[in-house]
């Protein structure tokens, strides 16, 4: 697995697969990247300078490669385990989509982490948001074990 800490980006991006463990004959492919950002104050947002984490998970047939369902507790698990790589216990959630443009990409998730120059973990700089960032909890939840929170 890529440790996302470290400051070498020329080894960027990586892609690696691994058969899903919840479903049979599922593979996904997680494609991960380090991209710098640099953005400029805008009205009650300041500055702000480091860079986005950036895990895709494509799940597909592990036999034909075409697309496949597989619920989303298995990929965040996944994107978790490579945000800890960069010290953070949780990340941002986009959901299907292309995180460069917002718009809706069928058979993939996408999970963001976002890391000063200090690579100390921050919260989404506003002038970033390309479409809904949804924080990831730190610790996984199932079915078959109650939030605690809900009671």
């Amino acid at each position: 697995m890529p440790s996302l800490a470290t400051g070498d980006t020329a080894a960027n991006p990586h892609i690696f697969a691994v058969p899903a463990r919840t479903e049979t004959d599922i593979e996904m492919r997680i494609h991960t990247s380090i991209t710098p950002f640099d953005v400029t104050a805008e009205q009650w947002f300041p500055d702000a300078a480091g860079f986005i984490l950036t895990a895709i998970v494509h799940t597909l047939d592990a036999a034909t490669g075409s697309l496949r369902y597989l619920p989303p507790a298995e990929p965040a698990e996944w994107a978790r385990a490579l945000f800890t790589t960069a010290g953070a216990t949780h990340g941002y959630f986009l959901g299907a989509v292309d995180p460069n443009t917002g718009t809706h990409r069928r058979g993939q998730l996408a999970y963001q982490l976002y890391l000063d120059t200090d690579r100390q973990v921050v919260p989404v700089p506003r002038q970033l948001v390309t479409c809904p960032h949804y924080a990831s909890t730190a610790e996984p939840r199932s079915p078959s074990r109650p939030d605690p929170r809900q009671n």
